[in-house]
């Protein structure tokens, strides 16, 4: 069995796994002083490398007076330390033609970057003193204000990204998950910099921290650096702490809003979104879910693209999606049309989901979403970048790694019969939809 169980508590000296995986590289796994996890995969005949300095704290924990705090320390976390002004700090990527960003999600926020494997030392010093030492400057807080409004405003000009937004909302209801990630005009005016301050100094400490990394390097070295790196920061790493426990994968109490939601903007073209609540992440049919999704709407070949687009030419884009949290999750299927069309999208759309219900697929179309998915996870894997992502997910989500031939026989086993019973249980839940686009918000398009 290639499923590597990866537990928080310190059961092997060191706290360590060690793990082989394919192509000859290994995954190894640390438990440092702190309670600080490392996990690395090294690659071999890799030149570079890419490390990720991972916190589980994402949007949906946010306390009242707090929203938008997460996305808001993703950004000042870059504007400088005790140690380095914000220039430094870009300076020391872009004069070893390295890449560094940051990405907030709702249930975690990561910080990387991907240097020569001769880099990496700069690399892991320089974020760890980006989490270890920010400052938070009143100064540059105010002017990064304005920057998250700026983009939070370009984010509500995109239609598509209003469509997406509003179904989550109306989908999820009052959970957390339903709030945007990066806060609203309101929440990112209001919130002061103690709130923000307070928010940092809660969840960015040594057991709530993850580091990961893929490429040329050395798991040892990696630790050594990580920890040296911390320590001089003046970050307390007791030997007998332990990491935090992962969220809970219990499923939540969805309360959301089936039937139809109406978003009235001046655009050529109406978004829509129809869906439902789903499978949560750690879920045991989220391989029936990905073929599922990959016969429906996963590409120019599936059931949507080809009944909509190319047999009716009634949209440009057309796909299907899910997507699954520790307690929660949703799926939907998405259509842009002109808005006098909209009511014949609708059927259509709802028509595919039945159909796909009452006569399931057939085994073309398993072999080919099968070979779609296996081939896309395989090809992405050849970037150091999605093998560190894939180490953080199954240290922070699943408790779990799982390596890639595993994960390519665990889609192989799906089966026609288990994606029919899925989408049996998409089919009758309650159907949620949101249409963005030139309408009174009275508008029933015969839903």
């Amino acid at each position: 069995m290639t499923v590597v169980p990866l537990p928080l508590e310190q059961t092997v000296p060191g706290g360590e796994l060690i793990h082989g995986a394919e192509g000859g590289s290994v995954v190894r796994r640390s438990v440092l002083p702190g309670g600080v996890r490392v996990l690395t995969e090294a690659m071999p005949g890799q030149r570079s490398a890419t490390i990720g300095f991972w916190v589980a704290v994402g949007s949906r924990d946010e306390a009242e007076g707090q929203h938008g705090s997460t996305h808001f320390l993703e950004h000042l976390l870059f504007k400088g330390t005790r140690r380095r002004t914000a220039l430094e700090i870009a300076s020391a990527f872009d004069e070893v033609g390295g890449e560094s960003n940051a990405a907030t999600a709702k249930e975690s926020t990561c910080y990387f970057a991907r240097v020569l494997d001769s880099d990496l030392p700069m690399a892991i010093d320089v974020i760890a003193d980006m989490i270890t030492g920010a400052v938070l400057d009143p100064a540059e807080l105010e002017q990064e204000r304005d920057v998250i409004l700026e983009e939070i405003a370009m984010d509500s000009d995109d239609p598509t990204d209003v469509a997406h937004e509003n179904f989550v909302a109306a989908v999820l209801g009052s959970h957390p998950l339903a709030r945007p990630i990066g806060g609203t005009p309101a929440a990112i005016k209001a919130v002061p910099r103690d709130s923000v301050w307070e928010h940092y100094r809660r969840y960015y400490r040594p057991e709530e921290l993850v580091i990961t990394a893929a490429g040329g390097l050395d798991h040892d070295i990696v630790c050594g650096l990580v920890l040296d790196a911390l320590r001089s920061a003046g970050w307390d790493l007791a030997e007998d702490a332990a990491p935090v426990e992962r969220r809970s994968t219990q499923r939540a109490e969805i309360t959301g809003t089936a039937g139809l939601h109406v978003v009235k903007r001046p655009v050529e073209q109406a978004n829509i979104i129809m869906g439902c609540p789903s499978i949560v992440a750690t879920d045991s049919q989220r391989f029936v879910m990905s073929v599922l999704n990959a016969v429906l709407g996963g590409g120019m070949s599936s059931r949507l693209f080809q009944e909509i687009r190319e047999k009716r030419g009634l949209v440009y884009s057309t796909y299907s999606f899910a997507s699954a949290y520790a307690d929660a999750g949703y799926f939907g299927m998405y259509a842009g049309c002109t808005p006098s069309k909209v009511k014949q999208v609708l059927e259509l759309l709802g028509a595919e989901l039945d159909k796909l219900a009452a006569d399931g697929i057939t085994e073309e179309e398993l072999r080919k979403a099968v070979g779609q998915l296996c081939g896309g996870i395989v090809l992405a894997l050849e970037d150091t970048g999605s093998r560190m992502s894939r180490l953080g997910r199954a240290e922070l989500v699943s408790g779990e790694f799982q390596d890639i031939d595993e994960t390519l026989g665990s889609i192989k086993a799906v089966t026609a019969e288990e994606v029919q019973e899925m989408a049996r249980v998409l089919a009758a839940a309650p159907r949620t939809v949101t249409v963005v686009g030139p309408f009174e918000e009275t508008e029933t398009f015969g839903f």
